[in-house]
């Protein structure tokens, strides 16, 4: 006969474990609102700069499945199935523990490498950059790297601003000299923000998901130490 201590372990397993898949979902559509947000300027932002809102897609799909294995060990007390499932979950959360910390570790270095593909790309000037800078500034509203003063005739730029540049209607050509119809403050501050505002997401999404696995972790061991208990005593 089943301990009632067992009965209640494997029940609050199995509950946790449908907010497990709940949570799974959640974390994917969380990497995948950051990735779209910043991947639309994917033009000035590197790869790197990527990798933590894809890893946290490829992990909340994880989760998801793992979550299913959880329930069927539960449900079926299943010591072996069990302490997969709390492996896999340690496995998860020291993943999302170094990616959490690399990104932390090279955070000035993707704004550093962010702000040198900017630089490079106002130099260079080619179609697909015109393209890709219209497309920030219109949207962010913002102007060259630092400020309007990155598009002067002093970086051999023409004595106008791209009508992205330009507050009003872009069709009007925007001066220079005439700084209250330009974008003031430059793209390079508006994309950092933009990182940083994904990158607050994704910490407090990746903690808030790295409790519920320590709690899944400590469950599923509790519950698998039970069932090996119960197995040895009969």
């Amino acid at each position: 006969m089943e301990s009632c201590g067992m009965n209640v372990i494997k029940y609050i397993l199995f509950i946790f474990n449908l907010v497990f898949a709940i949570s799974g979902i959640g974390i994917i559509a969380a990497g995948a609102c950051v990735l779209a947000d910043v991947g639309e300027f994917g033009h000035f932002v590197e790869g790197r700069i990527m990798a933590p809102p894809i890893v946290l897609i490829v992990a909340g799909a994880i989760v998801f499945i793992i979550a299913f294995l959880g329930c069927y060990g539960a449900i079926k007390e299943h010591y072996h199935i069990l302490i997969a499932f709390a492996a896999a979950l340690l496995i998860i959360f020291v993943i999302e523990l170094a990616v959490g910390i690399a990104a932390a570790m090279f955070k000035n270095d993707f704004s550093m490498a962010m702000k040198d593909t900017l630089k490079e790309s106002i130099k260079n000037y080619s179609e697909t950059d015109r393209m890709a800078w219209d497309n920030v500034q219109k949207k962010l509203e913002c102007c060259g790297v630092d400020g309007p003063n990155d598009w002067t005739p002093a970086n051999g730029f023409m004595l106008s601003f791209p009508s992205s540049c330009c507050k009003q209607d872009p069709q009007v050509i925007c001066r220079v000299g005439d700084d209250a119809s330009v974008y003031q403050m430059g793209c390079f501050s508006k994309l950092e923000m933009r990182v940083h505002k994904g990158a607050t997401v994704l910490i407090g999404v990746g903690i808030g998901i790295a409790f519920v696995e320590i709690a899944g972790i400590i469950l599923a061991c509790c519950l698998a130490a039970t069932i090996k208990r119960e197995t040895d005593h009969k």
